[in-house]
Parts: structure tokens; C-alpha cells; sequence
């Protein structure tokens, strides 16, 4: 492990621990200010909808412009913004509206900060490195998507929230200052053959999405992923008024909702693990089909639970099930992509998934959540989304072929 990946692994953990501590104070302290489970589904959806609106315009951006300087100026811009949470908040005129705009800047800075990311670690560690390197990566991140929202759910039962989004604002700035003292580069030199490669991107983004609209078994998957994160934003969006009002889990004072907010990160730890020996033994399009009846159930059991250890246990079951979907999905198509289209296909396909379907599920969960229905209604639109996910999936031809294909010869 080299100084300059050190650097930038070291600034890529404090990122994702801040960024993990504000995904859990923001909704709370909007929660908390308001009362209102509409406002709090309306911080889960703007904080998802930067990377549909933004996300091919920030390729683009990381192409043209030096990296380093881009993912220090994200950095910075999401600090100052994050700061001002906690200074309005001593001064005592904090609203939800402050909250919902910071949620906005702060994703967008990301999106930008991820496209120039993207590129930055091949360039900094090279192809020869590049699987060790992010396997790396992804093992400190996970880590931390495990322990962080754990802690961060316990520290905001116990302390104001306003003043732990003051610690992502203190990470941003050692994020910043960290991939600022990396020596090496993270953009290749810049030539006019790849200045011509960038007057191409529209193009290249054309072709991308014609893959996924074109490959069956990769377009079914994308509107099933859509569909899976549509549940994922109901979750997020009515999590708290759900435990609040449904299992009387207190947002304040009440340890259990450190509990409650990791289920979603254990699950995509346990997931992480029985992903690749069922993707072996049975295939990834057949684990697709049956992982989805699988997430649905363990979605209703949460709809149906009214004590707090039944529906934790549903909630983790349910969290393992939900990554599953995501672990596989993205697998698969990595496997079927053509080298020279993995970035593009895989671009494209995400934000028609993640940044389509989580800001509308997080928003259709808010809206059900205001009226008779309550936070559970909330989450039965998730359930919803999960039964539209199965039809999609058990309906496609080309799915169900890979998953059970005639053996060669049968009549």
C-alpha cells in the first residue's frame, strides 16, 4: 500500500463516516423540527435525486476538468453547507427548509465528487492494482456503513442532532485536505485525442443506454431495480415516523433506534456473503427471480409487526433480502457488459434504478404516510413495489430462460 493510496483511502473512510452520520442526524433533526413524516420523506428524496438530474453532466465535467481539484472543491462546498446547520441551530433559527436545502447542495457536491472519484482511483493506483486496490475500498466502507449508522442512531437518541451534521462538515474538510496531498496524479494528461474523446461523451452515453434498453435480460433487471428502490426510499423515508408512532421507539432518549437503523447495513454485510455462493451454485438470473418473493415477504412481516424485536428481526431479515436484489442485479451485469461499455452501461442503468426509484419511493411513502394510512401504509407502498418487482421479473421471457434454459437437445 502505497503513501499516496493511504491518503486516499484514509479520505475516503472519513467521507463515508460523515456522510453516514448525516443520512442518519438529517431525517431526525427534520423529525424532530417539524413532527412531520411528509417533511421527513421529502429529505430522503431530495438526497437521492441529485444523481438522476446531475449524474451525466458530472461525467462529463470529471472528463474535462483536473479530478483532484474537482473532488476538493465538492469537499468544500458540502462542508461549508453542512456547517451551516449547526451555526443556525445555536443561533436558534433552524428550520426544515434550511435542512432540505443543505440536503440538496450537499448531494449534489457528491455527485460530482463521485464522477471525478470514479476515474481517480485507476488512474492513481493503476489496472494492475485496481482489483486489490477497491477490494480494499470496499471492505473499509463497508465496515463503516455497518458501524457508523449503528452509532450515529444511538448518538442522536441521546444528543442533539444538529451538531452531528457539524461532524460531517469536519470530515469534508479532512477529506478534502487528504486527496489534496496525494502526489500522484488522478487524471491521465490531458491530449487533444482525449479532448476529441470528450466532445464524444453524448455519444457514448447514447450507446450506452441502448444497451440496456436492447439486452432483455439487462433491461428487465434495471426496471426490477427501479422497483427495489422505490421500496429502499419508502424505508428511508417513513423509518422514523414507522418507529415512532407504530413500535414506540422514541427519535430522542431511546437506544433501540440504533438498532433499528442499522438492519439495512447488516443486511448488506450478510448479503455481501451469500451472494457469490448462491450466484455459483444457481445462477444469477435465477437468484434474481427468487430473491424478489423472498424480499417481498420479509417486507410484509415488517408491515405486520407491532413490537419492536419481531419487526427487528423483519427488518434485518428484509434489509439482507433488499441487497440481495442490488448485490445480484449489478453482478449480473457487469458479467453480460462488454469491457468497453462498463461504465457507461453501468452509469446509465443506476440512475434509472437508484436515482429514478428512490426519491419516487421516498416521495410516495411520505405522501400515503400524511394520510389515514399512517407510516405503515408507507411501507406498504415499499411491499407494493416489491409485488411489481416479481410480476416484472417472473413475466420476462428472456429472465426466465437464463434462469431455467433447456438443456441442449430437449424437444
Amino acid at each position: 500500500m502505497t503513501p499516496d493510496f493511504r491518503r486516499y483511502l484514509a479520505a475516503r473512510a472519513v467521507a463515508v463516516a460523515g456522510t453516514l452520520v448525516s443520512l442518519v442526524a438529517m431525517p431526525v433533526l427534520v423529525y424532530q423540527l417539524t413532527g412531520s413524516a411528509a417533511w421527513t420523506a421529502a429529505v430522503a428524496a431530495v438526497e437521492a435525486l441529485p444523481y438522476l438530474v446531475f449524474g451525466l453532466v458530472a461525467g462529463a465535467v470529471a472528463d474535462r476538468f483536473d479530478r483532484r481539484w474537482l473532488m476538493v472543491g465538492a469537499d468544500l462546498t458540502a462542508a461549508a453547507a453542512l456547517a451551516s446547520v449547526p451555526v443556525v441551530w445555536w443561533a436558534g433559527g433552524l428550520s426544515a427548509a434550511q435542512v432540505l436545502v443543505v440536503a440538496v447542495v450537499v448531494q449534489t457536491a457528491f455527485v460530482f465528487f463521485d464522477a471525478a472519484n470514479f476515474g481517480a482511483l485507476p488512474t492513481l493506483v493503476g489496472r494492475d492494482r485496481l482489483t486489490r486496490a477497491y477490494s480494499t475500498l470496499f471492505g473499509v466502507t463497508t465496515a463503516l456503513e455497518l458501524v457508523v449508522p449503528a452509532v450515529a442512531g444511538l448518538a442522536v437518541a441521546t444528543l442533539a442532532a444538529a451538531p452531528l451534521v457539524g461532524v460531517n462538515a469536519a470530515t469534508a474538510v479532512a477529506s478534502a485536505v487528504l486527496v489534496r496531498r496525494i502526489a500522484g496524479p488522478l487524471s491521465p494528461p490531458v491530449s487533444e485525442g482525449s479532448r476529441r474523446r470528450i466532445g464524444a461523451i453524448p455519444a457514448g452515453i447514447a450507446e450506452g443506454v441502448r444497451f440496456v434498453a436492447r439486452h432483455p435480460v439487462v433491461r428487465t433487471l434495471t426496471l426490477v431495480g427501479a422497483a427495489n428502490a422505490v421500496a429502499g426510499g419508502a424505508w428511508v423515508a417513513v423509518l422514523l415516523p414507522w418507529a415512532d408512532r407504530v413500535l414506540g421507539i422514541g427519535v430522542t432518549g431511546d437506544a433501540r433506534l440504533a438498532l433499528l437503523f442499522s438492519c439495512f447495513g447488516v443486511g448488506a454485510v450478510l448479503a455481501s456473503r451469500i451472494v457469490p455462493p448462491l450466484s455459483a451454485r444457481i445462477g444469477g438470473a435465477r437468484l434474481a427471480l427468487w430473491a424478489l418473493p423472498v424480499s417481498f415477504g420479509c417486507g410484509l412481516l415488517v408491515v405486520a409487526s407491532v413490537h419492536w424485536v419481531p419487526a427487528l428481526l423483519a427488518a434485518l431479515a428484509w434489509g439482507t433480502a433488499h441487497a440481495t436484489v442490488v448485490l445480484n442485479a449489478i453482478t449480473y451485469r457487469q458479467q453480460v457488459c462488454p469491457a468497453d461499455k462498463q461504465a457507461r452501461v453501468n452509469t446509465t442503468a443506476r440512475m434509472l434504478s437508484w436515482g429514478l426509484g428512490t426519491p419516487a419511493g421516498a416521495a410516495l411513502a411520505g405522501v400515503v404516510s400524511v394520510g389515514p394510512a399512517g407510516p405503515r401504509g408507507g411501507l406498504a407502498v415499499a411491499v407494493a413495489a416489491l409485488a411489481l418487482a416479481g410480476v416484472l421479473a417472473w413475466s420476462a421471457p428472456a429472465l426466465r430462460r437464463a434462469a431455467y434454459p433447456v438443456p441442449t437437445g430437449a424437444s
